[in-house]
């Protein structure tokens, strides 16, 4: 299939990306169709690694952009990764400009695990 134009952009979840990826494979399979290689494997890909469904992380995400120093991207790598340990979250943070506290990463950290 070829690309002839991007009409949007739109920053999704892992989570979500696995519910819009089932909804076309539900719908493939009603239809008799077959899926592609591709297909398949982005659906095994985003089964694998979703820690969680996709309303906890828009409510994680809803969350965590009350936070301070949260940036959107920083907080959609957060929902992705769904880190429980203050050096997971750490290595989020490794490439920017300041640091946080311990009782910032637990404060993340509880977050995380409340909607895990």
């Amino acid at each position: 299939m070829k690309v002839k134009g991007i009409i949007g952009e739109e920053r999704i979840s892992l989570p979500e990306v696995r519910e819009m990826l089932l909804a076309v494979e539900s719908a493939r399979l009603e239809s008799g169709s077959e899926m592609s290689y591709e297909l398949r494997r982005s659906i095994e890909h985003a089964n694998h690694l979703s820690k969680t469904d996709a309303d906890n992380a828009r409510a994680l995400l809803d969350e965590l952009a009350t936070l301070e120093k949260m940036k959107p991207d920083i907080a959609y790598r957060i929902v992705n990764i769904m880190p429980k340990t203050r050096d997971e979250l750490r290595a989020i943070y490794a490439k920017e400009r300041f640091t946080l506290t311990g009782d910032e990463l637990d404060e993340i950290i509880d977050l995380v695990l409340a909607h895990y």
